[in-house]
């Protein structure tokens, strides 16, 4: 089936990516902040190019949770970056498509003949989420910044309760939640397990076929191109992502218990997303800028899509939002030849095969006439994914559209969606064509 006519009033082209190691969070912040993360990833890919830094125009990247000393973080990592002081830069938060958003806004830019040059991605330090103090102990540090005497600052010394002291609140199992339905993303993933009977052992068996995929991926070189090496300032060098298990098997993760929902739950850690951090930036260019500095064309963005559901059912996001890009652009299951899925959970991505093969789903939430199709698991994530790598989630989006388009290189493939699910019950996908040049 041909693809209808882009949306873009311009041509937006990919020439280059890279991403840093997904370096798996071990209970302490990890030797990266956010920004260094980005840095690294930028200045390494900078390097590569025939243009200088300076001549990038914009700078646009993703980020659910900047330190605090890192406002807006993308004007952070332009500046360390060598971009210079004349390139403007701005931070975008979509939650776990928030790479993805910082693509689709540098994608705008360029298509409405705003810029030539986009340097877009996403980082996360999810390591380095804070701990923070309860508001009674908030409390008693206001009372005491506001005690003017000695006297004053002994009796509000006397108030003083150690439990609220000794009783922080984890701030990482916050923006894991959904205050508007009182659930976590996990509990979200165990409702969509049950909606559409997904078991245990299928979930079990998703994730450790991610784990064995992406060690095939680096057995074979296949992740070569896309990544950069991290370098602390110990002189530690990070070369692979470091979460992954080669010795992953249906039975070591039958044993783990379920962490969302005990104890009768089937979602565990280990058929979960990591808890990463990482970073994924790409550049994107119009067809003038691919001329005039002769680029290579990874591939080309030919549309993007949201979408909007439940949020107690937000895992389903990329069933909600493969199902309207494809409508959009006149095309079948059978038309995009691979699919990057972010696997935040195996029972979510479960979850959205099911539901594309469900006709009266299909009817009622797609409004499709007929189920939408059943997708062949070897066109899925062929390398593995977050389960396997990890989901830092402001840089998962880029992360999953730069291996996409290497993918569909490496396979002389023409189409692929990269899709994810949006904790607040979202989801958000881009096209993606493998072209050998400007058009």
């Amino acid at each position: 089936m041909t693809t209808k006519k882009s949306t873009f009033a311009r041509p937006v082209y990919i020439v280059d990516g890279l991403r840093t190691p997904m370096l798996k969070a071990r209970g302490r912040p990890g030797p990266f902040t956010a920004s260094d993360l980005g840095v690294q990833a930028c200045r390494a890919l900078l390097a590569k190019q025939p243009f200088a830094p300076q001549e990038i125009e914009e700078v646009i990247t993703g980020c659910v949770g900047p330190a605090p000393d890192e406002a807006n973080i993308s004007r952070f990592i332009a500046l360390r970056s060598g971009c210079g002081n004349d390139v403007p830069a701005y931070t975008v938060q979509r939650n776990c498509a928030s790479g993805l958003q910082a693509l689709d806004s540098a994608a705008k830019d360029i298509a409405a003949g705003r810029y030539d040059l986009v340097l877009a991605g996403g980082t996360e330090a999810m390591s380095h989420a804070p701990l923070l103090y309860n508001r009674r102990m908030i409390e008693w540090f206001a009372a005491l910044n506001g005690a003017k005497t000695f006297g004053a600052k002994l009796g509000v010394f006397a108030k003083l309760n150690p439990a609220n002291l000794l009783a922080p609140i984890i701030s990482i199992l916050l923006g894991l939640s959904d205050s508007t339905i009182g659930m976590s993303m996990g509990q979200t993933a165990e409702k969509v397990a049950y909606r559409f009977h997904i078991t245990r052992e299928q979930m079990d068996t998703f994730a450790v076929e991610s784990h064995q995929r992406l060690a095939k991926a680096y057995d074979n070189g296949y992740l070569t191109p896309e990544l950069t090496p991290l370098y602390d300032t110990a002189g530690k060098v990070y070369l692979e992502d470091d979460g992954f298990r080669r010795d992953s098997t249906l039975e070591k993760l039958g044993q783990l218990k379920p962490f969302f929902d005990k104890p009768f739950g089937m979602v565990t850690a280990g058929n979960s997303s990591q808890i990463t951090d990482g970073a994924a930036f790409l550049i994107l260019a119009s067809a003038d800028a691919v001329k005039r500095h002769n680029l290579p064309v990874l591939g080309k963005i030919v549309d993007a899509a949201w979408s909007a559901l439940d949020p107690s059912e937000m895992g389903l996001g990329p069933a909600y939002v493969g199902a309207k890009i494809m409508k959009q652009n006149n095309l079948n299951l059978s038309d995009v030849d691979y699919w990057e899925i972010n696997e935040a959970f195996a029972a979510q991505v479960l979850g959205c095969l099911a539901a594309w093969e469900d006709a009266e789903y299909c009817r009622k939430h797609f409004g499709s006439d007929n189920a939408i199709g059943k997708l062949d698991l070897s066109c899925l994530n062929v390398d593995g994914g977050g389960i396997a790598i990890g989901h830092p989630v402001g840089a998962s989006g880029a992360r999953i559209t730069l291996h996409l388009l290497h993918v569909l290189k490496r396979m002389n493939a023409k189409r692929g969606v990269a899709t994810l699910c949006i904790g607040g019950g979202q989801g958000g996908a881009l096209l993606i064509e493998n072209v050998e040049g400007v058009e």
